[in-house]
């Protein structure tokens, strides 16, 4: 159990997100607005084999301590 509160503490998720370049910028606004969700990196857009229309980002992103911040 001690492992995992001390890994609840340091969780980062690496997110990959598909889709139009105009879904994935609305979703990038989103959580880099976002109180609980701190961004750590987001990867430049990079279009999907056969199709013009479909594109993917890589985001590194962690819980944020709003308490922190305050």
């Amino acid at each position: 159990k001690g492992t995992c509160h001390a890994w609840r503490n340091r969780l980062m998720l690496k997110e990959r997100l598909m889709g139009t370049k105009n879904d994935i910028a609305w979703f990038q606004k989103i959580i880099m607005r976002h109180p609980k969700i701190e961004v750590m990196e987001l990867s430049e857009l990079y279009s999907n084999k056969g199709t013009r229309q479909y594109y993917r980002a890589y985001a590194e992103i962690k819980k944020s301590n709003v308490k922190e911040k305050q």
